[in-house]
């Protein structure tokens, strides 16, 4: 993560050390992974005992919570800029993957999108607004991607935006997926804070959101639910895999919609 370019200037170092582990547990956590244990290595301007102090206090206790060792790493002065390589276990051939859509699935997605993107939104003006705790300390769908061994076809953390990494999915697997922009599950906070049309766009390109999205057969849908209620997470049916290829958004009317960006692009 570089300073700037993955977090704002000034993010606080708890939450930089709680962001840089939990972008890499998402990761774990698409591929249906076990989190055992992680390396740290940090690019500092300086020698900072108080900044370093805060940072390993935001890292370190979310390692806790998820029984994450922390066995090396590096450090060196340069630009601000923080590398976490995360490691965990699945069972041989059981990790969740990117090219295991199948036509007819449903494609799903964990908690609500956009407000990551909201929060990055509305930083100027307000760069406490409540919506900031998203962008700084997300939620890495650990148990969620745990859970769903055995019953997702495919899976891919929502990091660059949804229908950017969707079309990964789809790229992978041969097929497309139609996306139903209505049913995109949004906050309370991102309803009260945007239009519908900027909404839909902070929710469909803005990523940073690292929310899962997978795709399922139909009769899986029972599964689907009793796995949100158990683990009193939001789980969202958002549209379907077909044949062809690329993503297509519809609006309520059934009409194509079409995005100012699909997703973040660090050479766009």
């Amino acid at each position: 993560l570089n300073d700037g370019v993955h977090f704002p200037h000034g993010t606080s170092p708890a939450d930089l050390g709680w962001k840089a582990l939990a972008v890499n547990l998402s990761d774990l956590a698409s591929m249906g992974a076990d989190p055992a244990w992680c390396t740290l290595s940090l690019s500092l301007p300086q020698s900072d005992a108080v900044w370093i102090d805060g940072f390993l206090d935001g890292f370190l206790s979310l390692a806790e919570r998820h029984g994450l060792a922390l066995v090396g790493g590096d450090t060196t002065r340069g630009p601000l800029s923080l590398s976490v390589t995360a490691m965990g276990f699945v069972a041989a051939g059981g990790a969740l993957r990117r090219d295991g859509a199948r036509v007819g699935d449903d494609v799903w997605v964990t908690g609500t999108l956009g407000d990551a993107a909201g929060a990055l939104a509305l930083l100027e003006r307000d760069p406490t607004h409540v919506l900031r705790a998203r962008l700084d300390r997300p939620t890495p769908r650990v148990s969620a991607g745990l859970a769903l061994v055995g019953l997702a076809n495919a899976c891919v953390d929502v990091s660059d935006g949804l229908l950017a990494d969707l079309g990964h999915v789809c790229a992978r697997s041969g097929v497309g997926a139609r996306v139903e922009m209505q049913a995109l599950p949004a906050s309370d906070d991102l309803r009260g804070s945007f239009d519908n049309i900027e909404r839909a766009a902070l929710q469909a390109g803005g990523g940073d959101d690292y929310e899962l999205c997978f795709t399922a057969e139909v009769s899986s849908r029972d599964a689907i639910a009793r796995l949100a209620s158990s683990l009193d997470l939001r789980i969202t049916r958002i549209g379907r895999i077909t044949g062809g290829d690329g993503v297509i958004a519809v609006d309520a009317a059934g009409a194509p919609w079409r995005p100012p960006r699909t997703g973040y692009d660090h050479f766009g």
